[in-house]
């Protein structure tokens, strides 16, 4: 089964083109178009007369021609006109699928029970990031193995310093986690906070107060994880560049076992910079936010699933993540309260953090021995 939920298929732009877009997903095809009022649409790919796939097709105004047989089809999926016919079939109809564009990204809804989303499960608009960010940066990848192996990285406090093994992941201070009806949360905090103005359990956090760097992440539904990283990046200036960034992490699965990953990343512009000057502070900042992502691409495609792990008095809420993500791939009606009811948890670091110092201390030094440099100790993939 594949989860129920809003799935990202990326940026808008690439599907306002005049094109007919063929989506792999939920073990079907979709096609995606554009009518000429700027609306998107999406139905099932194929075509109930003979199987063809529409997105072979070609555009006849707003409506798909099939490229088999030429009937035409509509963005409700239905059948509207046969050339060829006097009249249609009644039952010429194909799944129309529910869209939603949020801060410049188009997402579908898949449910196994065909229900419609309701307001409280939309993906949030973050404020002024029409205008306020760059482009979104994507980065797809399709992976063999289920979803559940990239949510296991929201309570994964232990892996951030062992896999990224960069400059500054041994000095984490705080980690946490929530999870309430839709949503999971997780909040990290590296370095020593430099202001008390907010509770660092809650997100909202004031980019001026925090440490070295501050992540709010959150999984909106099962497939769409939406993080604000705040970091500080030091200059020759002797003065901070403080980079306000968001990740979204989107898997849409193909089958139970597949899915595609978008890796999206945007920067909050600076006003005292030109267009040119954010355009290559970007694309620095976004390869190392992509970076980090592309190392654990590489854990997934090569581990295997462990559906009872040992666990260790270090290792975060596994169980009870699980136990919410399993919310999403049974019916409505068997969604238990343990599944959505609230659960917080602030993860002890006060024994990892000294031995972890004292490992990125040797770590520090081999790599120095070797030439190598911390942050991209990892080869790309």
């Amino acid at each position: 089964r594949m989860a129920r939920g809003w799935h990202c298929l990326g940026p808008v732009t690439q599907f306002k083109d005049g094109k007919l877009h063929k989506v792999e997903a939920f073990g079907t095809q979709i096609v995606v178009w554009q009518t000429a009022d700027g609306a998107l649409n999406a139905i099932d790919n194929y075509c109930p007369h003979m199987g063809a796939a529409l997105s072979e097709g070609r555009l006849e105004g707003d409506n798909i021609a099939c490229p088999f047989h030429d009937w035409r089809w509509n963005g409700e999926g239905k059948c509207v006109e046969i050339p060829y016919s006097r009249r249609v079939p009644p039952g010429a109809r194909v799944k129309k699928w529910p869209l939603q564009q949020r801060n410049k990204l188009l997402f579908i809804w898949h449910d196994p029970e065909d229900s419609l989303p309701g307001p409280e499960v939309d993906i949030p608009q973050i404020p002024g990031f029409d205008d306020e960010y760059t482009e979104w940066r994507d980065s797809v990848h399709r992976i063999k193995t289920n979803t559940r192996e990239l949510i296991d990285n929201l309570v994964d406090i232990a892996h951030f310093f062992y896999l990224h093994g960069d400059r500054v992941a041994g000095m984490c201070r705080f980690f946490a986690n929530r999870f309430e009806n839709h949503t999971a949360w997780q909040i990290i905090e590296i370095g020593e906070r430099t202001g008390s103005g907010y509770d660092p359990f809650q997100p909202g956090a004031d980019i001026n107060l925090i440490g070295d760097s501050r992540s709010e992440s959150c999984y909106h539904g099962p497939a769409v994880l939406v993080s604000n990283v705040m970091h500080r990046i030091p200059m020759p200036s002797g003065e901070d560049d403080l980079v306000n960034s968001y990740i979204f992490l989107c898997q849409v699965p193909v089958t139970p076992d597949e899915f595609d990953l978008h890796i999206l990343t945007s920067l909050q512009k600076r006003p005292d910079l030109s267009a040119e000057e954010n355009f290559l502070r970007a694309e620095e900042r976004c390869k190392w936010l992509t970076f980090g992502t592309l190392q654990d691409v590489h854990t997934w495609k090569t581990k295997t699933r462990i559906d009872n792990p040992i666990l260790c008095d270090g290792d975060g809420p596994f169980h009870q993540l699980r136990r919410w993500y399993s919310q999403f791939f049974v019916d409505v009606a068997d969604i238990q309260p343990e599944m959505v009811e609230k659960f917080e948890r602030i993860t002890d670091v006060s024994y990892s953090v000294p031995i972890w110092e004292k490992q990125q201390v040797a770590r520090l030094a081999e790599l120095e021995a070797a030439g190598e440099t911390p942050i991209f100790k990892f080869k790309m993939e």
